[in-house]
């Protein structure tokens, strides 16, 4: 039954639309008694990546890729944590290129279609420490590198990896890149935008060269910045290419191991093609679950430190 009726009955009275579920917890929603202990690795081309880790001495591992300009101190990554910490397994949380502080090295950032640098993590933890069973799980633009991962590496997964969870994800790029184009979501867009250009401009600092800050601030729109930014640095045509070869629409496909997709259908920032209907109507190793509420990132209970989808997670990891 690879499309699942849900359990979530939805969120507190006052948070009564997509974007309400959305934007509070992401302002306001706090985490405490969790700390990390960081860990630099370096990346094949000279560059590195922060690991930052919650260890309670388990040989099982949650690793959690984050959202779009986001680490591993937001909410939903260190909600997460701390749960699966108090059910006795330990957690990786991993900090995209230029996430968690601190800038990295080469003239790249990074994007939905960066497994390579997952990739690097799960390779790293498995040639030095000695799990004997690792999960798997990504929030939002850590959903696309997460399904990116695994299709693309569906041959040779390492055997440690048993399952794995993904919720908020663009499932196919293109159809979530659209949303932003709406006037309903112009916050999302400011915002995401904003930090990005920030970033750009961080990263200008470096590469002085390659940056046209000039350029950079005439910039109003995603398909204008990632033609003219995140395509030039890492190396695709314009932003229409960009999206369809990160997106893991393509890549779900050969996906070998039990994976849950988690997408509320009142999220603001996903759009129709972003719910494989069809692929878990006929693909086993997917389970498709389809809330009505949510939004994006949300999930909300009342009176409660956790999540619905944080403990849907710790369920289909541990019992399903």
């Amino acid at each position: 039954m690879p499309i699942k009726p849900t359990t979530y009955q939805g969120p507190p009275f006052y948070l009564f639309n997509g974007h309400l579920e959305t934007i509070i917890p992401s302002l306001y929603r706090k985490i405490d008694g969790l700390n990390y202990l960081r860990e630099k690795i370096s990346t094949p081309d000279n560059d590195f990546l922060n690991l930052d880790w919650s260890k309670v001495g388990s040989r099982r591992l949650l690793i959690i890729s984050h959202g779009l300009e986001g680490d591993s101190e937001r909410h939903y990554v260190r909600g997460l944590a701390k749960l699966f910490n108090n059910n006795q397994i330990d957690v990786l949380a991993w900090n995209n290129r230029s996430c968690g502080g601190e800038m990295n090295l080469q003239p790249v950032l990074y994007h939905h279609g960066a497994d390579y640098d997952l990739k690097t993590v799960i390779s790293h933890v498995v040639d030095k420490y000695d799990y004997e069973e690792i999960f798997l799980t990504g929030i939002s633009m850590g959903g696309a590198q997460t399904l990116n991962y695994l299709g693309k590496n569906s041959e040779d997964l390492p055997a440690q990896i048993k399952k794995a969870a993904v919720y908020s994800t663009p499932c196919d790029l293109p159809s979530s890149a659209a949303t932003l184009k709406s006037r309903r979501n112009i916050f999302y867009k400011k915002r995401f935008l904003g930090k990005l250009k920030d970033k750009m401009r961080r990263k200008a600092l470096q590469f002085p060269d390659l940056i046209d800050l000039d350029l950079l601030e005439q910039v109003q729109d995603f398909d204008s910045f990632d033609t003219l930014f995140t395509a030039k640095l890492h190396g695709f045509e314009d932003a229409r290419d960009f999206y369809q070869s990160a997106s893991p629409g393509p890549w779900i496909e050969k996906v070998t191991i039990p994976t849950l997709i988690v997408n509320a259908l009142n999220d603001p920032l996903l759009g129709e093609e972003c719910y494989p209907v069809k692929l878990a109507e006929r693909k086993s190793e997917i389970i498709l679950e389809m809330p009505k509420r949510g939004g994006h990132t949300g999930f909300i209970l009342s009176k409660d430190e956790f999540t619905w989808a944080e403990y849907r997670f710790l369920r289909f990891f541990l019992e399903e």
